[in-house]
């Protein structure tokens, strides 16, 4: 086996060569990350398949990709934490990193990385809007400017964050924030 294909295989990390948002190939971590707990994990059973399966709602794989092809049209990567979905149906929070090998057409052909965040993040229940209030809150939006962002009151974004606070057992702000970003508290 090729050193290359070695590397690919066995990295420690989630690889994935996608086509349009596609799989392609997957290495062994991939298959394990996004498996069901088969034991060994094909990667062969992921040829083929929509990353989309692997996404919370479908709406959640429109949004990030417009999120994603904006920023890979500028630069060719794209980065972000976001919560996945397994084979069998639970859901993780995932890093996920791109980089677009057709600058020209971004999702034509990539490689993209998938690291599962479970130990350091446990998956807490969130409803969508919940999801993206947390999401902005941690980019440092103030309550108004998720607001506007949303299309909602800075009040209604007060009530979804102390839904937050409770849910993440924080009782600031940014303790919220530290819960949120993974980070030691």
């Amino acid at each position: 086996m090729p050193q290359t294909q070695l590397a690919f295989d066995y990295a420690p990390i989630g690889l994935a060569i996608l086509e349009n948002r596609i799989i392609r190939q997957c290495n062994l971590r991939f298959a394990e990350t996004f498996g069901d707990g088969a034991v060994p994990p094909d990667p062969a059973n992921f040829a083929d398949v929509p990353l989309a399966r692997y996404y919370p709602s479908i709406e959640e794989y429109r949004r990030i990709g417009q999120q994603g092809l904006c920023a890979m049209r500028k630069t060719g990567r794209y980065s972000d934490q976001r919560v996945m979905r397994r084979t069998g149906g639970a859901l993780f929070w995932c890093r996920v990193r791109g980089q677009s090998v057709t600058p020209e057409d971004p999702f034509r052909c990539g490689v993209w990385s998938f690291a599962d965040l479970s130990e350091e993040r446990p998956m807490v229940d969130l409803t969508t809007r919940e999801r993206e209030v947390a999401i902005l809150t941690c980019r440092g939006l103030t309550s108004k400017e998720i607001g506007l962002e949303l299309g909602l009151s800075y009040r209604t974004i007060e009530v979804y964050r102390a839904r937050l606070l409770d849910k993440f057992g924080a009782r600031k702000l940014a303790e919220l924030v530290a819960k949120l970003s993974g980070m030691p508290l």
